[in-house]
């Protein structure tokens, strides 16, 4: 199970990683929700995967690791969560006025084969 889950935060990661790297405004910012997509599945794989655990230590159980669910990444990843939907939605909101100002999607202010027939 580690290893699966693993194997997709290195697919989420690499995949947000990729499409960073492209030009067009809404590659990037498809590339950062799924680089916070992989954050929060790694933030939340370290609270231990149990299944069926309870995150409140019960009266009559000792406190041992084994007995219950660490409450702590679940509200670390709700909170980012809600950081990267209001985060994803500034940059749309951001995109669509620069789409608007310059009439082009890409990142930079032109194309890169324009620039290398410029040059040459």
């Amino acid at each position: 199970m580690e290893a699966l889950l693993a194997i997709f935060v290195g697919v989420l990661a690499g995949t947000g990683v990729y499409l960073l790297l492209r030009a067009h405004t809404f590659d990037v910012v498809l590339g950062l929700t799924l680089l916070s997509y992989a954050a929060n599945v790694t933030i939340f794989s370290m609270g231990r995967i149990a299944v069926a655990k309870p995150p409140i230590i019960q009266p009559g159980l000792a406190p041992t690791l084994a007995n219950y669910a660490d409450p702590l990444p679940h509200a670390l990843v709700l909170t980012a969560i809600v950081i990267s939907f209001a985060m994803t939605a500034l940059l749309l909101v951001i995109a669509l006025a620069a789409r608007a100002a310059t009439g082009s999607d890409h990142v930079d202010d032109e194309p890169s084969r324009g620039r290398a027939q410029d040059a040459g």
